[in-house]
């Protein structure tokens, strides 16, 4: 009965750093031109502007009112990991304020992302932690240990993930990435952005970006009597 209340399962084996390390330098929004899994929704936004956030993927699933399992597995995270939280639909109670806030940047967690609320922002920006969420609510949870699962699959913001994915967090959002995908992105993602650096200078020099991009050969096409 108590695996059908509790399901624990161990933490995931870490991505390679020297994969997060290139992973970091670059950004969601480039990985978005090519990529179409692993995107939370826009509305999970930072907590704190300018994070930029690479980890391994811990999971847990919580219901509404009750954090008894994010208090009790937190300390099963650390350096390396970042810990998203499935709040199973619920959108109004806050399962992430000042204490887990306090207790994850002392164990060193990477960062964290609730699909739902958080509250006691300025406790969070006090750490200087790097959090995403749906935003703020005064509303908290309550220890009512009615169960939950910790490295379960989960949902967050419409994106199915795992335990073990890699995670890329900034500005833009979070994108959690399947590890037989992450060369490739990886790969991908850095010819984007060189390719992007390329482009950056060719406007800045006077080059508009309809006859770099092809935009304008089309609509003259188009549009030539």
């Amino acid at each position: 009965m108590s695996n059908l209340v509790y399901k624990l399962n161990p933490m995931p084996e870490k991505i390679p750093q020297e994969k997060l390390d290139r992973l970091a330098k670059l950004e969601t929004a480039t990985i978005g031109h090519f990529y179409h899994y692993g995107f939370a929704a826009p509305a999970i936004q930072p907590v704190l502007p300018g994070k930029v956030v690479v980890g391994t993927l811990a999971t847990l699933a919580i219901p509404g009112l009750d954090s008894t399992l994010l208090h009790h597995c937190l300390s099963q995270c650390g350096p390396g990991y970042f810990l998203a939280v499935d709040r199973l639909g619920d959108t109004k109670y806050a399962c992430w304020g000042g204490g887990v806030t306090r207790m994850a940047a002392m164990i060193g967690l990477e960062g964290g992302c609730v699909d739902g609320p958080h509250t006691d922002t300025a406790e969070i920006a006090e750490q200087d932690f790097a959090m995403w969420s749906r935003g703020a609510s005064p509303v908290t949870t309550r220890l009512y240990n009615t169960g939950g699962g910790f490295n379960v699959p989960v949902s967050i913001g419409g994106a199915a993930v795992l335990p073990g994915y890699a995670v890329l967090a900034d500005d833009c959002g979070v994108l959690f990435i399947a590890p037989e995908d992450l060369d490739d992105v990886i790969e991908r993602g850095e010819f984007l952005t060189e390719r992007g650096r390329v482009n950056e200078a060719k406007v800045t020099g006077g080059t508009h970006l309809g006859e770099m991009s092809g935009a304008t050969k089309m609509v003259e096409e188009k549009t030539k009597g």
